[in-house]
């Protein structure tokens, strides 16, 4: 098993936007994109990001209310982005804003849309109870062949990492509900719109972490997870788990930043680098002054020869 010692990659600028960074990406034009989901505990509304290692320069859109996640599209420029109960377009040369689902998890109250991926130009996406506490939340399908909005689940929590894996004529869904603390799997069938019955495949009850964010590797054999400590402790973890086995393969250690959201792979001058995200959120300052790197966006080393699976999202019927 390796471990090994993650650096700084950006210290943003404010702590509204240290607190909650998630998502990040990479994106067509060579910057790094990620989310700022909420500007503050009480804040109504976050941001989309986007820096460029080169030149060290940040952009910051402030969005309509609080994102979940966001994607780059084929039209430069512009993300998709689920956003409290809404997915919509932001072109991020203007700021405007164009919805195209509304209402999403509006049969229970007080969720908001949180983590999401682009599989075969689909988006697989879920939402969160604003309390953390109880399993009313939704998972959802946009469909892109009929743009339709296809309800998966009604019982998350938390809704976080996802990972989808083509296994002959099937697809194996890997899913993160975080206060359950466990990785499952489950057939999904798009065509369909439907989801198999959800079985453990990594149970980390045992352990003070909650499991985040979470990526394939490039080879689609293991998982990399991203580990939220609402404990004080001297550094925080990304973990690689095989898919054959769960062994744990690596450790990617953010030094003074325990609670890591997610993880993504990024194409550098110097190789393939893993970038984690870390949050101040719940961190009051005598606390905070214990994680002083907390917020921090990391870069690590990494063995792999790609960044995997980041597409870009068509926007072909709604822009």
């Amino acid at each position: 098993m390796k471990r090994s010692s993650c650096e700084i990659f950006l210290r943003p600028e404010t702590n509204e936007l240290r607190f909650l960074p998630e998502g990040p990406y990479a994106t067509p034009d060579g910057r790094l994109s990620w989310v700022a989901i909420q500007h503050g505990a009480e804040a109504q509304f976050g941001s989309l990001n986007l820096f460029t290692p080169s030149s060290g320069v940040s952009q910051s859109i402030t969005m309509p209310g609080r994102p979940g996640f966001a994607f780059p599209t084929n039209v430069p420029g512009v993300f998709i982005c689920g956003v409290e109960h809404s997915l919509g377009l932001i072109d991020t040369g203007t700021g405007d804003w164009t919805e195209f689902a509304t209402d999403i998890d509006s049969a229970v109250t007080n969720t908001i849309i949180n983590d999401g991926m682009i599989y075969d130009g689909n988006l697989i996406f879920g939402c969160k109870d604003l309390e953390f506490a109880t399993p009313k939340a939704g998972l959802y399908l946009w469909r892109t062949t009929d743009r339709q909005l296809i309800q998966l689940k009604d019982d998350q929590v938390c809704s976080n990492g996802k990972a989808v894996i083509k296994q002959g004529d099937n697809l194996l869904f890997y899913d993160i509900d975080s206060p359950l603390k466990t990785i499952t799997v489950s057939d999904l069938d798009i065509s369909t719109g439907r989801i198999g019955p959800a079985q453990v495949v990594l149970d980390l009850t045992s352990e003070e972490v909650f499991p985040d964010g979470m990526i394939l590797t490039p080879d689609h054999r293991s998982l990399i997870v991203a580990m939220y400590n609402p404990n004080d402790a001297d550094f925080g973890e990304a973990r690689q788990y095989g898919l054959t086995d769960g062994q744990l393969e690596a450790v990617w250690e953010c030094p003074g930043a325990p609670q890591v959201t997610c993880p993504q792979l990024l194409q550098t001058d110097s190789g393939i680098k893993l970038v984690l995200t870390t949050a101040i959120e719940h961190l009051p300052p005598e606390r905070l002054a214990l994680q002083p790197n907390a917020g921090c966006l990391f870069i690590g080393d990494t063995d792999f020869d790609s960044i995997g699976d980041q597409p870009a999202f068509s926007t072909a019927g709604l822009a």
